[in-house]
């Protein structure tokens, strides 16, 4: 069972054990609403907090909870590299919420809680249409802020062992360069091997500096990767699909307008086209 976000379930099981006030604001939670404009971050603790004094039958309260869904992670190496060794890039998830620290239910597990040498049931689920381009030439662009990163250090470990003459291009994405630059060494190391032709960073929270995402990455440097989808190169986004993903489709849009002379309409038909051809791929969660 899943100490995660409380579900809906939980608030109804709730609303039966209280009454008057706190009865309406479990019924709404249980609904989907938000009363106290809280509701984002009641795991199952917070939820019993906010309403004390409860003593649920334990069987039942259990029978409320929803089971541990799988956690699915893009595999970040290439078995033409290494066929008996599989990477996933995983992001410690911990923060704090109202004095309480909360930790990533998988990502702790995997970075605390196992030994190396254990054995875990894993199992591989195909990401459909999501892969590189069949002729090694072709440019790709990559856009992979955070853990988006990991499919694409995957692909560039495909090229390099396939001798790949392609281009490739990644936009990577992150808090702080000192502490969250994934792989820093290994891309310029690809850099050198000319395996990775350019790499444009972003960082959200330097200091004094200003909040620098990916797209805005792509707005700067738009007339050089407008230049690259007209020579023909895949476009790949992996990450949050919640912002990340329809925040950079906007900036492509843009670029499209800015850069190609295209009106608004024509410039998302354009994206349109792409995702068509396969020339637009997501791999976003």
């Amino acid at each position: 069972m899943s100490l995660g976000m409380a579900p809906d379930m939980l608030f109804e099981f709730i609303s039966y054990m209280v009454g008057g006030d706190r009865k309406t604001k479990a019924k709404a939670l249980a609904q989907g609403e938000d009363p106290d404009g809280d509701a984002a971050t009641l795991d199952v603790l917070a939820a019993i907090e906010k309403f004390p004094g409860l003593r649920p039958d334990p069987e039942a309260f259990v029978e409320c909870l929803e089971a541990l869904q799988p956690r699915l992670y893009s595999i970040s190496s290439s078995p033409r590299v290494d066929p008996h060794r599989l990477s996933l890039t995983v992001d410690h998830v911990r923060y704090e919420i109202a004095g309480r620290a909360r930790l990533g239910v998988a990502s702790t597990f995997l970075s605390n809680a196992i030994a190396p040498g254990t054995t875990l049931k894993v199992y591989v689920q195909r990401a459909h249409n999501f892969a590189l381009p069949a002729d090694h030439a072709t440019p790709i662009v990559m856009v992979g802020p955070g853990t988006g990163v990991a499919p694409f250090r995957a692909f560039l470990h495909e090229r390099l062992a396939a001798n790949a003459a392609g281009e490739a291009w990644l936009f990577f994405g992150h808090q702080r360069k000192d502490c969250d630059f994934f792989y820093e060494d290994e891309f310029a190391a690809l850099q050198e091997r000319k395996v990775l032709t350019r790499l444009s960073c972003a960082w959200s929270r330097e200091r004094d500096t200003p909040k620098t995402y990916v797209q805005d990455r792509m707005r700067e440097e738009a007339a050089e990767l407008w230049a690259w989808l007209q020579r023909g190169a895949h476009f790949y986004v992996c990450g949050d699909a919640q912002r990340m993903a329809g925040d950079i489709e906007k900036a492509l849009i843009a670029i499209a307008g800015s850069h190609g002379g295209l009106s608004e309409p024509d410039a998302k038909a354009f994206i349109a086209g792409l995702k068509k051809s396969g020339r637009y791929q997501a791999d976003v969660y």
